[in-house]
């Protein structure tokens, strides 16, 4: 599985981070892991299932043993700790940093920062903001938009209208996230997130106009940056003889990075308005998530005349 990594710089920037030591060599430090530690065992010597490598967080707790140990056994434990492969330590809580402290992460040439956060609320926001940079990827051809809060993927092969499809939701006041190419990051064990590549944030190509710009003619409120992905909408040519659904009864899903999404086949046919579909189909979707399946309930007044009858 391929591994990808955040630089640090990028991370002390988003979280406002105070630099009390930082090498020369930040723009080449990057993070590859999603978990965070707090050292305490490992201040206390106990290296067995230490794993270099991550961001390590230093609160109340551990400052208050480090400095109730003797100077000496202070720095062999501040020592032999930074000497396995630490990418930085962030201390927590805006404590006082001493300056002894400060001089073993010179010598170690490791970061060390400073926030004011508290310690459960920092690493709550680091291990969620690293979950989303360093998660599984995939980039699909296809449309995203945001229907009724809910992100609905389209795919079809070219040419199916899906780009005119959502100038057409835009219109009718939903939200773009990508045209063409959409960016899916699996951000947990069950959630999906969308985006657009940065080139082509905000634009739809439609062919014999050209590349349109979004944002520019129908606003700032008609685009987004990010969508979880909720529904996937397959598009395709109405194929005479072959059975649609038409009940909904059915649960069909896609697989996408090891997470299923409900899916839905649409066929075109000339006359069909697809923007309007895909309302309903959104609208369906999130009344079946707050626990009401239209279909189910139409099966069973069904099955009850049939029984009378």
């Amino acid at each position: 599985m391929e591994e990808y990594s955040v630089p640090l710089k990028q991370l002390v920037e988003e979280f406002s981070l105070e630099g009390v030591f930082v090498p020369t060599n930040i723009n080449d430090i990057c993070v590859v892991r999603s978990d965070v530690s707090r050292p305490g065992l490992p201040l206390c010597g106990f290296f067995e299932y230490f794993e270099g490598g991550r961001i390590q967080i230093m609160g109340k707790m551990e400052l208050s043993y480090l400095f109730g140990l003797s100077k000496e056994e202070r720095k062999k434990s501040i020592t032999a700790f930074l000497s396995r492969n630490v990418v930085c330590v962030v201390v927590t809580t805006g404590l006082d940093i001493p300056e002894e402290m400060i001089d073993y992460f010179r010598q170690y040439n490791t970061p060390l920062y400073r926030t004011a956060s508290n310690t459960s609320d920092f690493m709550a926001a680091l291990i969620a903001s690293l979950n989303i940079h360093l998660a599984e990827r995939v980039s699909v051809h296809g449309v995203l938009v945001e229907v009724y809060g809910e992100g609905v993927l389209l795919l079809g092969d070219s040419g199916m209208g899906k780009s005119e499809t959502a100038i057409e939701l835009v219109k009718r006041g939903h939200r773009l996230i990508a045209d063409d190419s959409v960016d899916i990051k699996r951000v947990s064990a069950k959630t999906l997130v969308g985006s657009a590549p940065e080139l082509i944030r905000h634009y739809v190509e439609m062919r014999g106009i050209g590349i349109v710009d979004i944002r520019r003619i129908f606003g700032m409120g008609s685009v987004k940056l990010s969508e979880k992905i909720d529904l996937i909408i397959n598009i395709e040519n109405w194929v005479e003889g072959k059975m649609y659904e038409r009940f909904g009864l059915d649960d069909e899903y896609t697989d996408i990075l090891g997470i299923k999404i409900p899916s839905i086949t649409v066929p075109v046919t000339p006359g069909r308005n697809l923007a309007v579909i895909i309302e309903i189909a959104a609208m369906n979707h999130r009344q079946k998530k707050m626990g009401y399946n239209t279909a189910e309930e139409f099966n069973k007044k069904l099955m009850s005349m049939y029984g009378e009858g």
